[in-house]
């Protein structure tokens, strides 16, 4: 009796190991929401756009004249249907396509973000409208712009993995009129946060139906990209990113020299008032680019035009021997 008590344990303790072992050899699939993209790809995706982020914050702080930052603040993976349903309404969204790859792609700009930008673009100081509309027609030709410029500097970042050129199709209002996979379909949806001037903030973000990624989903790893940073660069690409500085606008301001005063002073000062500087006339004068001290100069006039000559690049401990004698 004691032995076939023992062989019915083992027997249970066996079919108990069997089960566990059983049970850990599979996972749990959810076929309502598959994941088609894996953590190498969601994090490949996320350093392509992080180079993008920063690209398009210096190109668009120098086309508009202010300082603008974005950031990726979300990579994630959901079906189509979740994604519309999340996005508010209505909200500016471009559609386009990076040929060669198959399908279309969404860029979704909040109002907040686009009614600044227009508004700088239209000369203004770049104020958000507070009542959320749909753009005019001028508005919307100047958000066409906007779009395009961004549709190139994500062509370069993505350069690295493949070679696309971005197409515009169409700016339309909201998601709901726009139909580029099926209800079903998992997408990538990165999120970036833009802040304009320091006080405008707003959000933007970039939808990829898995159709469109499908074929270079081999690619999309932080591995590829780290091997192909270390490539150098075609003296093509080179002289591309020189015409396109050359052509940068920059602040470039002349120093003649500073002195303190007290508000009283100030308020009351009238044309025709003298304030004594604390610069020597025989010193050199500090040019600044975009806030930055670069060179030292010489004032000067030709014809009827004041004018800098600039007598050598600006040396910190110069500036300093020259102030202590």
């Amino acid at each position: 009796m004691t032995n076939s008590n023992e062989l019915m344990n083992k027997l249970t303790n066996t079919e108990e190991e069997f089960e566990d072992s059983a049970h850990k050899s599979y996972k749990l699939y959810n076929f309502r929401r598959p994941d088609k993209f894996s953590k190498d790809n969601l994090r490949a995706l996320r350093d392509i756009h992080r180079d993008f982020a920063k690209s398009i914050s210096l190109i668009l702080s120098g086309y508009l004249r202010m300082r603008v930052e974005i950031e990726v603040v979300s990579v994630d993976q959901l079906t189509y249907d979740e994604f519309v349903r999340s996005m508010p309404s209505p909200i500016n969204v471009g559609v386009f396509e990076f040929e060669p790859l198959s399908g279309q792609i969404l860029l979704g700009i909040s109002f907040e973000v686009l009614s600044c930008i227009v508004n700088r673009m239209l000369g203004g100081i770049g104020t958000i409208d507070v009542q959320t509309r749909e753009l005019t027609d001028i508005e919307k030709a100047l958000a066409k712009k906007v779009i395009n410029i961004m549709l190139q500097s994500l062509e370069n970042s993505w350069s690295e993995i493949v070679p696309v050129t971005g197409k515009f199709i169409s700016l339309d209002d909201n998601y709901q009129s726009i139909q580029v996979a099926t209800a079903g379909e998992i997408v990538a949806l990165l999120t970036f946060e833009v802040h304009i001037a320091g006080k405008h903030y707003g959000l933007f973000s970039i939808c990829f139906p898995y159709p469109v990624l499908e074929t270079v989903l081999g690619h999309l790893s932080t591995q590829h990209i780290f091997q192909t940073k270390g490539l150098v660069a075609s003296n093509e690409e080179r002289l591309k990113m020189i015409s396109k500085l050359n052509t940068s606008n920059v602040d470039f301001r002349v120093q003649f020299g500073s002195c303190s005063i007290t508000l009283d002073d100030f308020l009351q000062l009238t044309e025709g008032d003298i304030i004594r500087l604390d610069n020597k006339v025989q010193d050199d004068l500090i040019v600044k680019v975009n806030g930055e001290k670069k060179f030292f100069a010489r004032p000067g006039k030709i014809k009827d035009n004041i004018c800098v000559k600039i007598t050598e690049v600006y040396d910190e401990m110069h500036e300093l021997l020259r102030n202590y004698l």
